[in-house]
């Protein structure tokens, strides 16, 4: 082959692969319109040359850090969803924190007989305004749960048509392991405000697909800034939304594990039914929280 000849030849396996590439993401973009299928992560790479790591927890010792995590709610056993919610469901160790997911027959620190997990955030600990948030973490195996990281403040229950006072932020949530292939290796994206009642609003961002998150590690962040959130996968964007007008207030960080049903009894729901589960006892494994902020806020611009 002369070498016009290897330019052409290379220039249509270019022509080709570009060709596949927009083919793969009408498809994709098809299959989502019709059947709310997740799309695969396509957007710009995350350049974190522009933030100064702030905050960050690596979970390298071997209980949990209470001055940085408090339990989400209580110490004790609380009614969360179909599910309890008890601190003793948790460890730290090899560089990892665990919230584990378990049938308890005979109750546990004074639940009742049930699903038990548990969920800690920073509130009172840590909030910020604006930045770079990201969680490394495997999530857990088994329908009926599902893993979240998100963002919350108390400005998320003024209801007054605007989600700037403090919004629920959803980096991601996990409820979809009893799906089928096309659906299982995937999260969601969501934001809230205005409450949980008759004014709630809520933003379905998107589905997203994620390489083998049962078994392997994954990055899920949020860049936050004045105008707009962005939502990352790994290093590349998955969205951007300025729903709601945008949280200006200072926000706080949670990791949970919960159950569907209600009142602290399993029931069918968007995850499956945790009844069905064969494979507890399960594990959301957190190998980092990090937290950034923009350079000329961290410097106090």
């Amino acid at each position: 082959m002369d070498f016009l000849s290897a330019i052409f030849a290379t220039r249509q396996l270019r022509a080709l692969k570009a060709l596949l590439a927009a083919l793969l993401a009408a498809a994709e973009m098809l299959g989502l319109l019709l059947f709310d299928l997740p799309t695969t992560p396509r957007g710009p790479a995350l350049d974190l040359s522009k933030f100064e790591l702030v905050w960050a927890d690596e979970f390298n010792g071997d209980e949990l850090d209470v001055s940085k995590w408090s339990p989400h709610f209580t110490w004790g056993s609380t009614i969360r969803r179909g599910g309890w919610w008890n601190t003793a469901f948790q460890s730290v160790g090899g560089g990892s924190l665990k919230i584990r997911t378990e049938y308890q027959p005979e109750g546990f620190g004074g639940g009742q007989p049930g699903y038990y997990s548990c969920a800690f955030d920073t509130n009172g600990r840590y909030l910020q305004k604006f930045g770079y948030f990201e969680v490394r973490c495997m999530l857990p195996k088994g329908q009926g749960q599902w893993a979240a990281f998100w963002m919350l403040n108390d400005g998320m229950f003024q209801v007054d048509g605007s989600g700037r006072d403090g919004m629920e932020i959803d980096i991601f949530e996990a409820p979809y392991y009893h799906k089928n292939g096309l659906e299982r290796n995937a999260v969601t994206t969501n934001i809230h405000y205005d409450g949980y009642g008759s004014g709630h609003r809520m933003e379905a961002v998107g589905k997203f697909r994620v390489p083998d998150p049962y078994d392997t590690f994954n990055t899920y962040g949020l860049e936050w800034n004045e105008h707009e959130y962005i939502f990352y996968i790994n290093g590349v964007e998955t969205a951007r939304s300025t729903f709601g007008g945008v949280s200006q207030e200072p926000e706080y960080m949670i990791l949970s594990v919960e159950v569907d049903g209600s009142g602290g009894v399993p029931a069918p729901g968007w995850s499956g039914d945790i009844r069905n589960n064969t494979l507890l006892p399960s594990a959301f494994v957190v190998d980092y929280v990090r937290v950034y902020q923009y350079k000329d806020l961290a410097d106090g611009g």
